[in-house]
């Protein structure tokens, strides 16, 4: 049984996905990230960067118990422990990777930003709101390009690099985006959450999710000054 200190955040919801996709057995131990969890010492042992999501695995690639932080390397290590999403040809392989590294150093980041700016920031900065709304924009299409050509982010199959992206895409909203903008995107997405396991995955911690505004002391936590201490 692996455990999986999670929240119902995108990069939480990665892992979600592919627990239930692949069927490995795993236990849910909310972190809250608005209450500081994060910050508990066990919690950075585990992670030390104060991210969501990390696992525990008792049984190792050696035997031995191993902890991982960072939902890319979770999503490869789950793979290559199901032997599942991720194909063991060297041409395919380097290509859903390709999509993955996509996804940890663009639609992350930058989706995150337009979020955060059109969302969260307590006023609107002019430069930042554009800046972000322009670049999901044009995520979107770099997106919705490769989508007119193959039917999976990675080409033929479904893979991590469609669990990896799809949860960053369902507050296309609140990035400034329009879905009907982007067709490709839109038969990809729809595909994406009729999945079953999808469904399931997206049910984990759904009572805990905050869809209204977010309270003082929550983003004083998140992006205020505890976030910046040093732990």
């Amino acid at each position: 049984m692996i455990d999986l200190y999670t929240w119902p955040t995108p990069n939480g919801h990665k892992i979600h996905i592919m627990f239930e996709e692949t069927g490995l057995p795993y236990r849910v131990i909310p972190v809250d990230i608005g209450a500081g969890d994060q910050f508990q010492p066990a919690f950075l042992k585990i992670s030390p960067n104060n991210k969501v999501p990390a696992i525990v695995d008792p049984d190792g690639p050696d035997g031995a118990p191993i902890s991982l932080f960072e939902s890319g390397v979770i999503l490869i290590y789950l793979a290559e422990k199901s032997g599942r999403f991720l194909p063991s040809a060297p041409r395919e392989r380097y290509v859903t990777l390709q999509w993955l590294m996509f996804q940890m150093g663009n639609i992350g980041p930058f989706l995150g930003q337009a979020h955060h700016f059109r969302y969260y920031a307590p006023q609107r900065i002019p430069y930042a709101y554009e800046r972000y709304t322009n670049e999901a924009k044009r995520l979107y299409g770099v997106l919705d390009g490769r989508l007119a050509v193959v039917p999976y982010i990675a080409g033929d199959a479904y893979g991590i690099a469609d669990m990896a992206i799809f949860p960053w895409l369902r507050s296309h909203a609140r990035q400034g985006i329009d879905l009907a903008d982007y067709t490709n995107v839109r038969r990809w997405f729809d595909a994406v959450v009729a999945r079953p396991a999808v469904g399931r995955a997206l049910e984990v911690l759904a009572d805990r999710r905050r869809e209204g505004p977010i309270s003082e002391r929550e983003r004083e936590v998140m992006f205020g000054a505890t976030q910046y201490r040093r732990h």
